[in-house]
């Protein structure tokens, strides 16, 4: 087995997370698409050996050791300094490692954490991990899910604006979304029949209609029908009580309405060894849950438990 990893953000701390995960032993194949330049001089920043191959003539497993697909950075990079010139850099990497797995010579892509502002600032439109690997694998209907533990949170919508969410809560997406995510808990997680919970999208889930009516119109009418064709789903719930661990203790998976409904909850919980996942993709994609930490890069201060969780996770969903 095969597994890609990108660094990301290059003055970040994902060639941090690189080098440092570089010094281990591996019992399976992780390669690095990367500037080769860029980690040799991270990893002396950081004061760690590091023996660099041409992935495609060697694939090094042992401490100290990494094998590199090449992309060059477009501009020198300083640990912590953002630099837009190197935005189709990082985009370059995740293309390459996309059509990598794409092509069935890699089993899994792990990425490390991208800043979106940047790459934004040098004219390239970018919302996020899984917009892109969506496009660029050619399926619409990707969802986000994260997974700390046991609890596992997918998104009906992510990386869009507050007041945009209720245009999106629509049958069609609640439907397409719930059925993805029950697809890959048997298909990426072995659940045989998953359990899903489902949150409402207003407070106390609308309480009847007066506090809106997203949930009697739209993800109440999709929960009963998809509940009618076999699927075993619970919902609406209100989402401030939805999360308390005797409800979740009996479900394998919950379905937030947006981003900052269920992603706090998760990430209070697990914070630092969470995994964010790309359900409905042809591939096998997972990341760290955290952000490129741009004042830790090149100190060593770097906490790889996020990291760690994402390439495990990755090698049992390939599995």
């Amino acid at each position: 087995m095969k597994i890609l990893l990108t660094p990301g953000e290059p003055a970040g701390i994902g060639p941090d997370l690189t080098v440092i995960w570089a010094q281990r032993e591996r019992a399976f194949d992780l390669v690095a698409v990367a500037d080769p330049r860029l980690l040799a001089e991270r990893a002396k920043t950081l004061g760690l050996p590091l023996d660099i191959h041409d992935a495609s003539a060697t694939i090094a497993r042992g401490p100290g050791q990494l094998s590199v697909r090449a992309v060059p950075c477009a501009a020198p990079v300083g640990a912590g300094r953002l630099d837009p010139a190197n935005a189709a850099y990082v985009i370059e990497t995740l293309k390459v490692a996309c059509d990598g797995c794409l092509g069935g010579e890699y089993a899994a892509l792990v990425t490390g954490p991208v800043q979106k502002s940047v790459i934004n600032d040098a004219g390239i439109r970018f919302v996020g991990h899984t917009e892109f690997f969506a496009e660029r694998c050619r399926t619409p209907d990707a969802v986000m899910m994260l997974v700390a533990g046991t609890l596992r949170v997918a998104l009906a919508t992510t990386h869009v604006p507050l007041a945009l969410v209720p245009s999106l809560i629509t049958k069609t997406r609640i439907t397409t979304v719930l059925r993805v995510l029950e697809q890959d808990l048997r298909r990426r997680f072995a659940i045989d029949r998953p359990r899903i919970l489902v949150a409402g999208v207003n407070p106390h889930s609308g309480e009847g209609g007066h506090l809106g009516r997203e949930e009697l119109d739209v993800i109440a009418p999709v929960c009963t029908t998809l509940v009618r064709q076999g699927m075993r789903i619970t919902g609406p719930l209100p989402a401030d009580t939805m999360f308390v661990p005797r409800t979740l203790a009996e479900a394998d998976a919950v379905l937030a309405m947006y981003h900052d409904q269920g992603l706090p909850v998760l990430k209070h919980v697990g914070f630092g060894n969470a995994v964010n996942v790309t359900l409905g993709l042809p591939i096998v994609r997972t990341s760290v849950d955290h952000g490129t930490a741009l004042d830790l890069a090149g100190t060593g201060r770097v906490d790889v438990g996020s990291f760690d969780a994402a390439v495990d996770l990755a090698r049992r969903l390939a599995h």
